[in-house]
């Protein structure tokens, strides 16, 4: 067995996964590597919610702030990414801590991802023009009628990855769930996954009140800075979406801040469907001592 371990902290937003990992960083003196798929953007920070500069300083982190929106990322960059930066880390310590809510590159780090077809440009073309003409709310009717598999499980708000999900059925005729089954790769470390949860209501006014905070911290200057660039796959998120459509002038504010409250428990709800999934993942209640919870598990495990 491998002397290198990866402990995984992952669940729905607002759980408390940043404060959990920084905790278990500082136990163990290792690092943190991010796997939230929006935290690594350096012009996105209220909005996803980024470690503040005062949690940055406490342990090295990494995948936070380390690509700009203009740059592809997605689940096979960040698994090149996460493996290398690992791999550095073990050179110095026997422990690292994972952490985020992104399900898809959470299993490209612990078992790698699946090859996407090939599908051609003007298929895909095509579909962005019909997104434009139609918007949000037919694409999400197009999923939902043609892949009601994928439906599921979708980020429902995010038209890069409705419209990923459009082009890969014209180009194969197959759902895009039908290339993830793909063969799961051994990794040359351990990997203990624990999951922080809690009661759906009380997650609910954590995610209320994070929002709000949001807004008093400046989510709207930030959005407006970034409008010239709504276009981008990197600002097709939930709390800049619906700010975008108040700058429109098509939603009320006060409208807005609802939207992404509502759209962030629906993120939340979905985050923990594909985690419940994972029969390997420990749960504990992040409402009660999870770090205390967390170290008996990794106890048990044979890790102290």
């Amino acid at each position: 067995m491998s002397s290198h371990t990866a402990i995984l902290i992952v669940g729905p937003t607002a759980v408390g996964k940043t404060a959990v990992a920084i905790a278990l960083a500082q136990l163990f003196q290792t690092e943190i590597l991010s796997s939230d798929s929006r935290q690594c953007y350096r012009e996105m920070n209220i909005g996803v919610a980024r470690p503040s500069a005062e949690e940055l300083a406490t342990v090295p982190h990494h995948f936070i702030a380390s690509h700009s929106i203009d740059e592809e990322v997605n689940a096979g960059i960040y698994e090149t990414y996460a493996l290398e930066k690992a791999a550095i880390i073990f050179k110095q310590h026997s422990t690292l801590i994972v952490t985020g809510g992104t399900g898809l590159y959470i299993k490209a780090f612990c078992e790698g991802i699946d090859d996407m077809p090939e599908i051609d440009l003007s298929i895909r073309q095509e579909l962005n023009q019909s997104y434009a003409t139609n918007g949000l709310a037919w694409l999400q009717q197009e999923v939902a009628k043609r892949d009601p598999v994928f439906w599921q499980i979708a980020e429902q708000q995010n038209p890069h990855r409705l419209l990923r999900a459009l082009e890969i059925l014209e180009g194969t005729g197959k759902s895009i769930t039908s290339f993830r089954i793909g063969k799961k790769v051994e990794r040359p470390f351990r990997i203990v996954k624990i999951g922080l949860e809690m009661e759906r209501a009380e997650l609910n006014a954590r995610i209320h009140l994070r929002v709000e905070q949001m807004m008093e911290q400046g989510l709207l200057d930030e959005v407006k800075a970034l409008y010239p660039f709504k276009h981008l796959n990197a600002l097709q998120t939930v709390g800049y979406q619906e700010l975008f459509d108040h700058l429109d002038g098509s939603i009320a504010y006060d409208r807005a801040v609802e939207l992404i409250q509502q759209h962030t428990r629906q993120y939340a709800k979905r985050q923990m469907t594909w985690f419940k999934k994972d029969s390997s993942i420990h749960w504990v209640n992040a409402a009660v001592d999870p770090v205390s919870q967390i170290q008996k598990i990794l106890l048990e495990q044979g890790i102290d």
